[in-house]
């Protein structure tokens, strides 16, 4: 697929609140470089080697130029086998760059490419899976293992009249279990559901009955700092709504032995015994057959299921590991999340798909000794660390020394999603985790996208905070209200050409209205993410929270989260949120939530301080219109505040859909706040 004619040149936006301010993301200085040796010895470098290209820049623009003869290149990098071959890459023929074809012709299951095809390799006995329990238990599945158990489950799926086309729920924390569920579901052809392990039954019954799915994986219940949370009876009370789910296999994970029902309820043992010396073959698939669905969170109505493919999300996640993350074969990577968040799929495809091994760990990160995230990459010799700027600034008031105590030498870098950096913590973590040597891979993309349109990676350099630039595939950009590229001021997230791992839309949504109305109505021609963003300069890039999340004060636009890390660097405070609110005077006015530190007094002297530190930085323009203290904010288990929801509770309107929070009770804290 030729790439179309670029836009005219970038140019910067009269409106910009903060391109002259100096304050974060701009005036940053490069943090880390890498070094000439490790990108020789880099897959990417690899990689543009092949296709005989002699630099990173060199790549990008070849990549661009045709993303069809991009990923065909990228598919065989990654050794993916098909059982018929495909004719074409890519067909936009009856979709358009909205709605393309992928690997036209072709069939391949991808759980071959996962397991299968590495049992006659020596990665047969490599480690695919090493597990840590809250409670200190250890378990260790090698490949060969881990295929034995997936083809056992599936045939015991396959005896029990699950397969081809059937939805099927997961509804477990992150254990060994899960993943063989997980990959067994796909296996046979069936179509895979993850769910939170934190839902409540009404956020697991929607999804469910919007699924139309006919099974669930569910078990008895998860740790929870020292105790056990039920799952199953959640699952109970959800399936009273669901006469579509016939089959439940529930697995003993907390010993609180629930209530069987007979005739619907499977242990998991007698599973996967029922499963041994069974048919437990791989289903041969097409390229495009459905392989997950993933619900996102929507502002109001239903969740949306972001639906995926064979050839999609699993090739896009891998690819993103492999190129911008640099995993390979004997990695051991280790990316905080749970399955009903996109990360964890990501993790088991783009772990096996490279021959990588998954740490999986279902308790909290610093439970019982804050140390334990430290100790767990210790022990299990984790060389790519995943995890939340949310979690870092929870783990800084601990102290530097903690992560100096344990043996890090194997981490090669830290991957980082799920809300934007500010300076301070990431250089904490640069400097006392990576030793000032290492880089910060920030990744931001999403669900719909499969992995991330912007990445760090080996080869570039990287400011705190900020991204070299995209993915090699992805052709990104930011631009103004018009579709213009701009540059040193904020805009919009876009994407001009599709990429292989581009949602095929939501499920049940036949007309494909609700899709083209969330990524290609606003600016024909161009995906929308809803990312505002930055491009500075240096050529570095900047996410800066939810475009919808924008605040203009009296026309300038502000991105919430150039407050939020002003706020955030104070000493005094763990963590903040920053929303705009009607204003007759200005149109919009700026109000701010700050979680204050342990120990530390919400008194009017800090109040004070903090809103002084915003107008030092912004100018008094921008100064608070309100600054409240909370002891939580609303915020998603894999650590996203949901400003909409803070706003929604300051204002007193419709919070819409509340049920991925972690704790639900910190929406009051916001509205008594006031």
């Amino acid at each position: 697929m030729a790439r179309p004619p670029r836009l005219p040149r970038p140019t910067p936006r009269a409106d910009a609140a903060v391109s002259e301010s100096g304050s974060f993301p701009f005036g940053q200085d490069i943090a880390w470089q890498p070094a000439p040796a490790d990108v020789e010895r880099s897959n990417l470098a690899a990689f543009w080697r092949a296709q005989g290209l002699s630099s990173y820049a060199e790549l990008q623009s070849w990549a661009l130029a045709d993303v069809g003869r991009f990923w065909d290149a990228a598919l065989r990098d990654l050794g993916v086998e098909f059982q018929t071959p495909y004719s074409r890459i890519i067909d936009t023929s009856a979709g358009g760059i909205q709605r393309p074809a992928w690997c036209v012709g072709g069939e391949m299951n991808v759980v071959h490419n996962c397991l299968d095809k590495w049992l006659d390799s020596s990665a047969a006995d490599r480690d695919a899976v090493r597990y840590e329990s809250e409670e200190g238990d250890a378990r260790v599945l090698t490949y060969r293992e881990l295929h034995d158990q997936v083809a056992a489950c599936a045939a015991g799926l396959r005896a029990r009249g699950i397969g081809r086309g059937d939805v099927v729920g997961l509804f477990m924390p992150m254990t060994p279990e899960l993943v063989i569920a997980f990959l067994a579901v796909a296996r046979i052809g069936a179509v895979i559901l993850p769910l939170f392990s934190g839902y409540g039954a009404p956020a697991v019954a929607s999804r469910l009955q919007d699924a139309g799915a006919r099974a669930l994986f569910v078990s008895d219940g998860a740790p929870r700092r020292g105790r056990s949370v039920a799952m199953k009876a959640v699952a109970d009370e959800a399936l009273a709504e669901c006469p579509t789910v016939e089959l439940v296999f529930v697995h003993d994970r907390a010993g609180l032995a629930p209530a069987m029902i007979s005739g619907r309820d499977v242990a998991w043992e007698d599973l996967l015994a029922s499963g041994r010396g069974g048919n437990g073959a791989t289903e041969r698939t097409s390229t495009e057959a459905p392989v997950m669905i993933i619900y996102t969170s929507g502002t109001t109505g239903r969740p949306k299921g972001a639906l995926h493919t064979h050839c999609g999300f699993p090739i896009k996640a891998a690819q993103d590991m492999r190129h911008a993350m640099d995993v390979r074969a004997g990695d051991v990577v280790w990316w905080m999340s749970d399955m009903g968040w996109m990360m964890g799929p990501w993790l088991v495809f783009g772990a096996l798909l490279n021959g990588a091994t998954m740490v999986l760990y279902d308790g909290a990160p610093d439970f019982p000794d804050p140390a334990r995230t430290w100790a767990i990459c210790e022990r299990q010799g984790v060389t790519l660390l995943g995890l939340s700027p949310s979690l870092v600034r929870a783990l800084m008031p601990q102290g530097q020394e903690l992560p100096r105590r344990h043996d890090l030498s194997a981490l090669r870098a830290c991957g980082s999603t799920g809300s934007p950096w500010d300076p301070e913590s990431w250089r904490w973590l640069f400097e006392h985790v990576l030793e000032s040597r290492k880089p910060i891979l920030n990744y931001s993309g999403g669900t719909e996208i499969s992995g991330g349109i912007l990445c760090g990676n080996f080869v570039e350099p990287v400011k705190p905070g900020g991204f070299p630039g995209a993915v090699v595939g992805m052709d990104a950009d930011v631009v103004d209200d018009a579709g213009r590229p701009i540059r040193g001021a904020v805009g919009e997230l876009i994407l001009r050409q599709p990429w292989i791992g581009m949602t095929r839309g939501f499920w049940r949504d036949e007309s494909g209205e609700r899709y083209h109305d969330a990524y290609w109505a606003k600016t024909p021609g161009l995906w929308v993410h809803g990312d505002f963003a930055v491009i500075d300069d240096d050529g570095q890039w900047f996410i800066l929270g939810r475009s919808d999340d924008t605040i203009k004060v009296a026309g300038k636009r502000l991105g919430p989260s150039e407050v939020e890390a002003i706020l955030d660097a104070h000493p005094s405070v763990l963590e903040s949120a920053a929303i705009g609110v009607p204003d007759d005077v200005k149109g919009e006015a700026l109000v701010a939530f700050a979680v204050p530190a342990p120990g530390v007094d919400a008194s009017e002297a800090l109040r004070a301080d903090l809103a002084g530190a915003v107008v030092a930085s912004l100018g008094k323009a921008l100064a608070p219109k309100a600054l409240y203290f909370v002891d939580a904010l609303p915020r998603t288990r894999n650590a996203k505040v949901m400003r909409r929801v803070v706003r929604a509770a300051h204002l007193g309107t419709d919070p819409g859909d509340v049920s991925s929070l972690e704790r639900p009770e910190a929406v009051d804290a916001v509205r008594d706040a006031r």
